[in-house]
């Protein structure tokens, strides 16, 4: 309001190169601050000035000229279209082959605010030539130019794959593969970011970013005491396990599932959500690969996530996962159904506690499972609770299991009368003709005349 922005302006053609810098960097800190701020040093015509002045400058004024146009850049796709347009690009490009690593680094961190908003930002940055300087980076001693540079690579391949695929050209994938054991946690975020925004693409670029050796390697992030490595390493398997069985199998050899299923059970939060993820994108693909999950010890970890958690899209992930796992065969649904969940899943369901959107998402999630489950489960036990609290949309799948086993077992028969079964059976109203009338005259038929009376 006192009209600083225009006088820091003038002072950017000041004769004493540290009063230039001075301003530069109070004009970084102003637009940093809010999104009117850095619209009023766009408004001034700051920039033009600043990245035509900045080929001749020294490098701690470059620093404080890229820390402006990084601070302007980050808060809107408009404000760094700005940037864009005042040729800001070509002249980053230039401090990103500068012999200076600061100078390097505060390209990298305006290169990234412009990248991160959208796929034309992102192509702008990659037409600028950017990509493959930002590939050499990675490889510079200093730790502060990895990470910055690794996660503008990042922010560069998560919006498409061609994107990604203009990172993979540059050689990107051996170089960020060759960091995962790299001490540093903020480094390996930022590498095993990258990676999973270049592997959710497609097949063939997982393929690529499998190629690179980066199992059992990155199966020791999922051990790290850093939170955000754990969940950065569990979000990799995931993007490239949803992709095919042939991946999956090949993260199931590696160890994989175990070490995903070891990492779920020793934290808590969202950190679980990719792992839970991961397993039931492995267990949908086939058969043999639910029944992997099964054999590592996977359902109890996702129980206890539906009992633990307080977020319904976790629970909501847990409940997919666990639907995946059971809707094989008899034998996947008896193990799922074996673990007691069922009646967790149902009062999910019915929960009327949550909030509305996000119950909704739960108790979508939970009704699925419950029915992928359902169609599957030959396992009397798990089934014979839900009799007496599930819901008419859920009873329909339980009734119809019982008419299909009871006629075959005489032990189920008996334990079915016994624990009150049958009874319920009687009390539930069925349309006449219905799909529901036909399972409850499929038990009638079951039992003596009398016994049904």
């Amino acid at each position: 309001n006192s009209g600083v922005v225009s006088l820091l302006r003038l002072l950017l053609l000041d004769v004493v190169p540290s009063v230039r810098q001075t301003a530069a960097l109070g004009l970084g800190r102003l637009a940093d601050y809010s999104v009117d701020l850095a619209e009023a040093v766009v408004k001034a015509g700051i920039l033009p000035q600043l990245v035509c002045s900045l080929p001749e400058e020294n490098r701690y004024y470059k620093k404080s000229a890229a820390f402006v146009l990084r601070a302007v850049a980050k808060h809107s796709p408009q404000l760094a279209q700005a940037i864009v347009q005042c040729g800001a690009l070509e002249t980053l490009v230039i401090c990103l082959e500068d012999f200076d690593p600061g100078v390097k680094e505060g390209a990298s961190w305006a290169f990234d605010y412009i990248a991160r908003h959208n796929p034309e930002l992102s192509q702008a940055v990659v037409d600028a030539g950017a990509v493959p300087l930002l590939v050499l980076c990675i490889q510079e001693p200093e730790i502060a130019l990895k990470r910055i540079a690794a996660s503008t690579l990042s922010d560069i391949s998560k919006h498409s794959p061609e994107l990604a695929q203009t990172v993979v050209d540059a050689g990107a994938i051996a170089h960020l593969a060759q960091m995962i054991p790299n001490p540093d946690a903020k480094l390996k975020r930022q590498v095993l970011s990258a990676l999973s925004q270049i592997a959710k693409h497609s097949v063939d670029l997982s393929e690529l970013v499998v190629e690179a050796e980066i199992f059992p390697v990155v199966l020791t992030c999922l051990k790290d005491s850093d939170e955000y490595v754990k969940k950065n390493g569990a979000t990799l398997i995931r993007e490239i396990a949803k992709h095919s069985p042939e991946l999956s199998q090949l993260i199931v050899n590696s160890g994989g599932v175990a070490a995903v299923i070891d990492c779920i059970g020793s934290c808590r939060g969202t950190v679980r959500l990719p792992g839970i993820m991961m397993l039931g994108y492995v267990a949908a693909h086939s058969e043999n690969l639910s029944m992997a999950v099964i054999v590592s010890k996977g359902i109890p970890p996702l129980c206890a996530c539906l009992i633990e958690e307080h977020e319904d899209h976790i629970k909501a992930a847990a409940a997919w996962a666990l639907g995946q796992i059971g809707r094989h065969t008899a034998e996947h649904a008896r193990h799922v159904a074996a673990a007691n969940v069922l009646p967790t899943l149902l009062d999910i369901y019915v929960d009327t506690r949550s909030s509305e959107d996000l119950k909704i998402k739960a108790s979508i999630f939970a009704k699925k499972a419950l029915k992928n489950v359902l169609q599957k489960c030959t396992y009397l036990p798990a089934l014979e609770p839900l009799l007496h609290d599930a819901p008419p949309s859920i009873m329909k799948h339980i009734i119809g299991q019982f008419s299909k086993v009871l006629p075959h077992d005489s032990k189920a028969r008996r334990l079915f009368v016994t624990t009150g079964g049958l009874k319920k059976v009687q009390e539930i109203k069925a349309e006449p003709g219905s799909l529901l009338q036909e399972y409850i005259h499929a038990i009638n038929n079951c039992f003596p005349e009398e016994i049904v009376r």
